[in-house]
């Protein structure tokens, strides 16, 4: 698909926002109507309702949880006792909402989906980052998120200690093997990326990535890039290619880095490590909502 610069800028505006995913999952799980509580509970019937914690981690999406409840009845009040990022244990109860009955039943499962998955990408996160938060290596996430949910599970990774890489394809540049592939190598690539930019008046990141010394020598050569992302290398050729670089540009190591493996990466110097399982490959946090 070729894509002018009218095109990218109305995909730019499509940037669904909280409040229509929101709406949207609200209106998904409602459809026509909540029969089971149209049907069993009286219409003007007030309660409470409480979210229990059932399992250790971080906590987020209380903001989320809010902006459910107002979307579908403003009436609802609710109060606050832990906040997005703390650590939670199974037991702790994390606010109580009031209004009519109804509206806290038909909300129930869109407020847990929404914060049963952030908690879970934030407490992964925050492991992670714990691991490594004597270095100065930042964790990343990346674009392998849920469509439509991805400012949500960002968010969930700032919340968790982390820090976001693009948020989509039109924020920053990322030359990928495949983009260097189709343009015939790492030098084009840069050169070809360099001239669209200035012939469209754009002001973007440029972060190129590279599969073994050879390619960041060539990246040394050509220049013009903000970043190298270091993509599966052992941690000796990781080591020699930080060195390689020296401060000339942002380094970044990628591919398969876990828990068990992130600390030596960053003992290799990098600046950053970007982890697509922060999103695509978590546990959700155990949370219900319960009537008081």
């Amino acid at each position: 698909m070729n894509l002018n610069n009218v095109q990218q800028q109305s995909l730019i505006h499509l940037t669904v926002t909280i409040d229509e995913v929101i709406a949207a999952s609200l209106q998904e799980d409602i459809g026509a109507g909540d029969h089971t509580t149209l049907s069993t509970v009286p219409k003007n019937h007030l309660g409470k309702a409480k979210l229990l914690v059932k399992e250790k981690g971080i906590i987020a999406g209380v903001d989320i949880a809010r902006k459910v409840f107002l979307a579908l009845d403003s009436s609802i009040k609710l109060e606050l006792f832990i906040q997005d990022g703390e650590e939670v244990k199974p037991g702790d109860i994390v606010f109580e909402v009031g209004g009519p009955s109804a509206s806290l039943l038909t909300a129930e499962r869109t407020v847990l989906n929404f914060m049963q998955r952030m908690s879970g990408i934030a407490t992964q996160t925050r492991v992670l980052a714990d691991r490594i938060k004597d270095l100065p290596t930042r964790i990343l996430d990346t674009r392998k998120t849920t469509p439509l949910l991805r400012e949500l599970e960002k968010m969930a990774v700032r919340i968790g200690g982390g820090e976001n890489h693009r948020f989509g394809l039109y924020d920053m540049i990322l030359i990928k093997d495949n983009h260097v592939d189709f343009a015939g190598g790492i030098s084009q690539a840069i050169v070809s990326t360099s001239r669209y930019l200035k012939e469209n008046g754009l002001k973007l990141h440029i972060e190129i990535e590279t599969r073994n010394l050879t390619e960041v020598q060539e990246v040394l050569q050509t220049g013009g890039v903000d970043r190298i992302m270091l993509d599966n290398f052992a941690y000796p050729d990781l080591r020699k290619a930080v060195e390689l670089i020296g401060k000339r540009y942002e380094t970044e190591a990628s591919g398969g880095i876990t828990l068990d493996t992130i600390r030596e990466y960053a003992e290799c110097g990098v600046d950053f490590v970007s982890i697509g399982a922060l999103t695509h490959h978590i546990s959700s946090l155990d949370l219900s909502l319960k009537a008081i």
